[in-house]
């Protein structure tokens, strides 16, 4: 069986991020530029904070890589961190010449006390640096070269932004909208906010605005969507070998995200099952199941059916407030305001990006394991003697 296995390292404010992604097969064309069009993408978006400004993300591919195709070996990543000059003799692995200041009120919703606590660390900078949501650079490169795996068999991912705060979108994969599915995607891809629905958008801009002046911020919920998966992939045989259980804690795995929902989701436990489950049907002509709702999202007992995947993550307001919540100095135990770090109002549309991302890696992993090969072409021979056998069954 053909794993991917991936790992990323670095902190916000260290030299670089890395990332090492095994078990992309030979022969798959990859440039720097396929990785850094998601970069770019993650660092967009209305309510984004300074740090945008600072930091332009380009990929350098440092392992795994010949003449623009994969070699079928470990691929390395680097992505400098651009603001590492501002922090010299605070950050970097080398001895301090003194001590700089330590950071000891933690804020609310985030890592830093917790993370202090376990690791014994006095200096909640030790924490911050990597639970911070830098990190998600890294998985956006690992996701991109996952994304190009799935595009050279058929398989698209995107993701579209739901709601920001109060304000909601009236169109969803899942519960129907309306829009084809490549209208959905266009449309987001074309919105500051990854909204296609241009309404909602702008009173999602002036949500943000409101929120900035209070000195707050907001959360939202965006939707990932993958759309050409053949049925098969995942298994209902062991607990972990389910593709929504995997999907879930990939997409729980980014920071903020604090739920997770396949196809309808909680409205599925709303509402009588004869409204929630999708009818089967047959086409004839096409030598294929078909189904005219897909309120399962495109999963069934953990394994792909063949229709358009739909996850939907809700991602928390980001904790990092101007208008900072009470807290206490780790040391001293005296009550203060948390510290305030530079920060985005509101990340959800970049949040999308990451999601895109996991769900990438998660389904390239799933695509693996099933039609396994040491190159790209071993791996279409036997995605098409599946797909013939799917047809004759």
């Amino acid at each position: 069986m053909t794993q991917l296995r991936w790992l990323s390292a670095g902190e916000s404010h260290g030299p670089e991020l890395v990332a090492t992604l095994e078990g992309i097969p030979a022969g798959m064309p990859l440039l720097a530029e396929d990785v850094d069009e998601d970069l770019a993408r993650r660092q967009r978006g209305y309510g984004r904070g300074g740090r945008m400004k600072i930091e332009t993300d380009r990929v350098r591919l440092v392992a795994g890589v010949r003449g623009g195709e994969t070699l079928g070996g470990p691929i390395a990543m680097v992505i400098e961190n651009r603001d590492h000059a501002s922090w010299a003799g605070r950050m970097g692995p080398e001895p301090f010449p003194e001590p700089p200041e330590a950071l000891t009120r933690p804020r609310p919703g985030h890592a830093d006390l917790a993370g202090g606590l376990k690791y014994g660390r006095r200096d909640l900078r030790d924490v911050l640096e990597r639970a911070s949501a830098r990190e998600t650079a890294a998985r956006v490169a690992v996701g991109a070269v996952c994304r190009k795996l799935l595009r050279s068999v058929g398989v698209e991912v995107f993701a579209h932004v739901l709601s920001i705060g109060p304000v909601a979108a009236q169109v969803s994969a899942a519960s129907g909208g309306g829009l084809p599915l490549s209208e959905l995607r266009e449309r987001a891809r074309a919105s500051d906010l990854a909204c296609a629905d241009a309404e909602a958008a702008q009173a999602m801009r002036d949500a943000i605005r409101e929120a900035a002046h209070r000195g707050d911020t907001l959360g939202g919920v965006f939707e990932v969507i993958a759309t050409g998966l053949p049925p098969g992939l995942g298994s209902h045989v062991q607990w972990d070998r389910k593709l929504d259980g995997r999907l879930a804690q990939a997409l729980m795995s980014i920071q903020a995200i604090k739920g997770v929902e396949i196809g309808i989701g909680f409205e599925a436990a709303r509402i009588p099952g004869s409204s929630v489950h999708d009818p089967i049907g047959y086409d004839e002509g096409a030598h294929t199941f078909t189904r005219p709702s897909n309120r399962a999202g495109g999963l069934e007992g953990g394994i792909t059916n063949g229709m358009p995947l739909v996850c939907r993550a809700a991602m928390k307001p980001i904790a990092t407030l101007k208008r900072a919540l009470p807290s206490v100095d780790v040391r001293t135990k005296e009550q203060f305001d948390a510290a305030f770090e530079r920060s985005d109002v509101c990340a959800v549309a970049a949040a999308s990006v990451v999601g895109e991302a996991m769900v990438s890696i998660t389904l390239a992993g799933a695509l693996l394991e099933k039609f396994g090969g040491d190159s790209l072409s071993e791996i279409a021979r036997n995605i098409d003697g599946y797909l013939q056998q799917v047809r004759s069954y």
